[in-house]
């Protein structure tokens, strides 16, 4: 039996199986969309993208990280956030039981 059960969505829709009835995700992949759902309503990362001075983003992934690092699912002090390419960024963090998460944002 599954810990944590979420409706999965993408591109801000419910996705729907073929018998028209919304998908669900489980434990870790209810956790990674979670954490993107989270940094999304945050509005840190529009700061994050239309930011130039370096310091600035720096702080800023800092603010995200230390909002990810709130979530009592995830091993603390685990969650990083790196620039993948320009106005892409990777998340990553470590579960209590389900191991690694990545959200790319």
């Amino acid at each position: 039996m599954s810990e944590y059960i979420d409706l999965l969505i993408e591109g801000n829709d419910l996705v729907l199986d073929p018998s028209r009835q919304p998908r669900l995700i489980e434990d870790r992949a209810s956790i990674a969309q979670d954490i993107a759902h989270m940094i999304r309503e945050s509005g840190l990362l529009v700061t994050l993208v239309a930011e130039r001075s370096r310091n600035r983003q720096a702080d800023c992934i800092l603010q995200l990280e230390l909002l990810v690092e709130a979530d009592e699912r995830l091993v603390p002090g685990t969650a990083r956030i790196t620039q993948d390419k320009p106005g892409q960024y990777l998340v990553t963090a470590k579960t209590l039981k389900f191991g690694a998460v990545e959200v790319f944002l």
